[in-house]
């Protein structure tokens, strides 16, 4: 299972022939993607009120994994280790990152901080072919 971060899911939303595009349509047709509830609430509330029911639509057909009280004290260990190790993390990337890993998903993403919360092998980072 693959996790697929806002960050993907805006590019391909933006350029519907672009390599993410391209890329999330194989893994969307091999039914190897899922999503995090935060990503999903976010995808939402970026689209346009024009392609909101139609968006809707897609994701829900996608399995959505919601945060368990597993992921908060995973989370809290995640916050205790990085601080340690000079590392700080924005909240959402923390919840979407700790409901990859409760998954055992790998998570696909454009944004940095997921690169840095493998680098501590908090989450395994997602590289497309």
């Amino acid at each position: 299972m693959i996790l697929v971060d806002t960050s993907v899911w805006i590019a391909a939303l933006r350029s519907r022939s672009g390599p993410e595009a391209t890329h999330l349509t194989t893994l969307l047709d091999a039914d190897q993607v899922g999503i995090a509830a935060p990503v999903w609430i976010e995808v939402l509330a970026g689209g346009s009120r024009r392609d909101y029911v139609r968006l809707r639509r897609a994701l829900s057909a996608l399995p959505i994994f919601f945060p368990t009280d597993a992921t908060w004290t995973r989370i809290e260990a995640w916050v205790a280790r990085a601080v340690a190790a000079g590392e700080r993390f924005g909240f959402a990337d923390l919840l979407i990152g700790a409901i990859a890993a409760d998954q055992a998903a790998a998570l696909w993403s454009l944004d940095t901080e997921f690169d840095r919360l493998a680098r501590l092998r908090f989450v395994e980072a997602y590289m497309p072919r």
